[in-house]
């Protein structure tokens, strides 16, 4: 190790130890300090390391979150960023944090994807993960298939790390690597003789070989499912690790089973059996038996803002991170599962975290959501209300609340006569909304 890296440690974990002891925590800002005096730390940080790099458009953080409760199963202690800072100064911050040590140990980190390459060149990843592409930020990533290649750039760095992939997206399958592939996905049997394609307005639909539209034997959503292009073959790849059955989906809950395995996750939606299965292909990676695997999951414990529950003066607020089209859709398809009417708040920025283009939100299904009857409250706010207002109109929502500031978002949910209240908010709005419900002692300071 370096001066300069001892010097860029020691300034970091103090900066570390003062914002968490006497402010209100710091994921990113004690990385931000190291790496100016080192731009290089990461390296000697990371150096006793065996890595687990967790990356793709949706669900990283609670995929990282379950991995790390499997792991812990068999392996005494696991870093991670818990938070989803998941740039460079938030993953630096994630090992100033652990303090020393003198023995090899294992990280699970969520990565960005455009920070895949920086932090492989840091760090020796044993494994990278792959949750899945869809079109989002494209102010920083441009189209899917450009996201991809800043994630490959990074794994080329390192040719025997294991790539845990999920097989139901065929741009997974659609470039040829030396690595060791392991790919997961969803093997239900009622659907293996089926033959459709992707709904209208789907991205990621025609065959990365031939450009032909690709057909599928089974789809959960998007254009994640058994797919096959009849045209020249190209065609899902063996699965090491499946979704056998569905047999419960609320929005709190979901039962399933992998590999003929029943499971429980007490937390809604198909987008997160995937998470939930991408964890499991990792823990039969590292030698965790199916038993400590369904332990892991049995934890209640909510990761901050992927269906976070909050009470609020005696109301049940959900707050749900949404960033893109797919996710979006998701949610709206989960939160329509609830059996009791409920209120809807939508809070809407447009920072760099965020992604600059609102278009985004005009794909998302609302008029749907509006057509069930499901939400009979409507509320939006954050710094580009306006947006998301228009749209709320367009799909049809009479009487909508519009709240720009995020303290008055809190009090305008105290009035709703609904007794649960989803709010679905971009990053930084949740982080904003955080601190606000922090301020009001409704959960804790920090992170």
């Amino acid at each position: 190790m370096t001066f300069k890296s001892r010097v860029a440690i020691i300034a970091g974990r103090f900066s570390y130890w003062f914002l968490h002891t006497f402010m209100k925590g710091g994921s990113s800002l004690p990385g931000k300090i190291a790496r100016r005096i080192d731009p290089d730390v990461l390296q000697a940080l990371g150096r006793d390391y065996d890595v687990v790099i967790v990356t793709g458009t949706n669900g990283k953080t609670l995929t990282t979150n379950l991995i790390t409760k499997v792991l812990n199963q068999k392996y005494q202690e696991v870093l991670t960023n818990p938070t989803g800072s998941n740039m460079m100064q938030g993953i630096i911050t994630a090992f100033l944090a652990k303090g020393k040590h003198g023995k090899r140990r294992l990280a699970v980190l969520e990565v960005d994807e455009a920070n895949v390459l920086p932090v492989s060149q840091y760090l020796t990843p044993k494994a990278y993960v792959m949750t899945n592409i869809f079109r989002d930020q494209m102010d920083r990533y441009g189209e899917f298939y450009t996201t991809y290649e800043k994630i490959l750039a990074g794994i080329r760095l390192h040719p025997t790390a294991t790539i845990i992939a999920n097989g139901d997206a065929p741009i997974f399958s659609s470039r040829e690597l030396p690595n060791p592939w392991r790919y997961y996905g969803f093997a239900l049997s009622e659907n293996q003789n089926d033959d459709q394609v992707a709904p209208p307005n789907t991205d990621g639909v025609l065959c990365p070989v031939c450009e032909h539209i690709l057909h599928y034997h089974g789809m959960t959503y998007s254009n994640l499912g058994s797919f096959f292009c009849p045209h020249c073959g190209f065609k899902r790849p063996a699965l090491a690790h499946a979704v056998t059955s569905v047999s419960d989906l609320t929005p709190t809950s979901s039962a399933f089973a992998i590999d003929g395995r029943d499971l429980t996750l007490g937390i809604g939606g198909m987008y997160n059996v995937y998470n939930a299965l991408a964890a499991y292909s990792v823990g039969a990676e590292f030698g965790v038996s199916a038993d400590a695997v369904a332990k892991a999951f049995a934890y209640d414990e909510k990761v901050f803002g992927r269906q976070e529950e909050i009470n609020v003066d005696g109301k049940t607020v959900t707050l749900i991170l949404v960033k893109n089209p797919v996710g979006l859709n998701e949610v709206l398809a989960m939160i329509q599962r609830q059996p009791d009417h409920f209120g809807l708040g939508v809070l809407l920025n447009a920072n760099y975290a965020d992604g600059t283009d609102t278009s985004w939100i005009w794909d998302g299904n609302f008029e749907q959501l509006v057509e069930s009857g499901r939400a009979t409250t409507y509320l939006v706010g954050g710094e580009r209300y306006k947006d998301i207002a228009f749209r709320m109109t367009v799909a049809g929502v009479d009487n909508l609340i519009e709240k720009p500031d995020l303290g008055d978002v809190i009090n305008q949910v105290k009035q709703m006569p609904e007794d649960h209240v989803y709010l679905l908010a971009t990053y930084t709005a949740v982080l904003q909304l955080r601190k606000k419900l922090a301020d009001g002692g409704y959960i804790k300071q920090g992170f």
